[in-house]
C-alpha cells in the first residue's frame, strides 16, 4: 500500500467530513502469555464499554440514534439513498450491541481496542491489514466494476455511486462507506502492519476525531510497544503518503 485518501468528490459532497489516520507495524494478535498485556487489554475494552454506556445514557432518547455523531451519519446515509435503520454505520452497530447486551464482541486484540474506542466516541473506525491492500487506497464513489469479498467468501459488486474503499487492483475494502468492511483486508493472526481510519461528519468532528486517533495511538504504543504515526487529512491536503517507516509529510 502506497497512499491513502478520500477522493475530491467525497469532500465536495460532504464538506463536514473529518478524517483521522493511524499507521502501525508489529501489532501481533497473540503477543504471548503476558498477563500484563491481557489485563491492560481487558481494562481498555471495559473502559470503552463503560464510556459508551454512559454516552448512551446521556443521549436524547437514551439510545444510539439520539447521539449527535450517529444522527449525522444517518443523514449522510439518507442522502446516499440508504434506509438508516437498514444500513448503520459501524459505530452505531457497536453502540446498539452495548445497549442490548452490555458488552462488545471479542475478535482480535487490535480490533477489540478499536471497537472500544469507536463505541466510546460514537465514531466509526476502520481497521485494515495494510499488506492485503494493493497499491493506493481511496475512499470514493464506486463505478460498479469493483469486487468485494464477504466474510463467508462470496463476491459482491458494489452498486455504482456507492461510497467504498477501493484499492489499485479494484478491490473494495469497505461497502456503504462506514457500514461494512471486507474480508480481504480483515485483521487476523498473521497481521503485522495496519491502517486505522476514523471518520465523522458532525459539527465537532475534527476535534473529536483528533482526540480518538491520539487515544488509539497511546493505547497501541502501550500494548504493543510499537511506534505509531498519525495524520489528519483535509480537503486541501487529502492524500497520506506511506512508506515502511510511517507517514511522509
Amino acid at each position: 500500500m502506497s497512499t491513502f485518501g478520500h477522493e475530491p468528490a467525497v469532500w465536495q459532497r460532504f464538506p463536514a467530513l473529518a478524517v483521522g489516520v493511524l499507521w502501525a507495524a508489529g501489532v501481533s494478535g497473540h503477543p504471548g502469555t503476558d498477563s500484563d498485556f491481557e489485563a491492560e487489554l481487558a481494562r481498555i475494552v471495559r473502559d470503552g464499554e463503560v464510556a459508551a454506556a454512559g454516552r448512551l445514557s446521556r443521549s436524547a432518547n437514551h439510545s444510539e440514534s439520539g447521539l449527535t455523531s450517529i444522527a449525522a451519519w444517518r443523514r449522510v446515509y439518507a442522502d446516499l439513498g440508504y434506509k438508516p435503520t437498514q444500513y448503520r454505520c459501524a459505530a452505531e452497530s457497536l453502540l446498539r450491541r452495548i445497549r442490548q447486551q452490555g458488552t462488545l464482541p471479542r475478535v482480535h486484540p487490535l480490533v477489540d481496542v478499536c471497537n472500544a474506542a469507536s463505541a466510546a466516541h460514537a465514531i466509526p473506525v476502520a481497521v485494515l491489514d495494510r499488506d492485503r491492500i494493493v497499491g493506493d487506497l481511496r475512499v470514493g464513489f464506486a463505478t460498479g466494476a469493483e469486487r468485494y469479498r464477504t466474510f463467508d467468501g462470496t463476491e459482491e459488486r458494489p452498486r455504482p455511486g456507492e461510497v467504498i474503499y477501493r484499492d489499485s487492483a479494484g478491490s473494495a475494502h469497505a461497502r456503504r462507506w462506514v457500514n461494512r468492511q471486507s474480508a480481504t483486508s480483515a485483521v487476523g493472526p498473521g497481521t503485522g502492519a495496519v491502517l486505522i481510519v476514523a471518520e465523522a461528519v458532525h459539527a465537532s468532528a475534527a476535534a473529536d476525531v483528533g482526540k480518538l486517533i491520539m487515544e488509539l495511538r497511546t493505547q497501541l504504543e502501550l500494548l504493543w510497544a510499537t511506534d505509531c504515526a498519525v495524520a489528519l487529512p483535509t480537503a486541501n491536503d487529502p492524500i497520506v503518503q506511506l512508506n515502511a517507516g510511517g507517514f511522509i509529510p
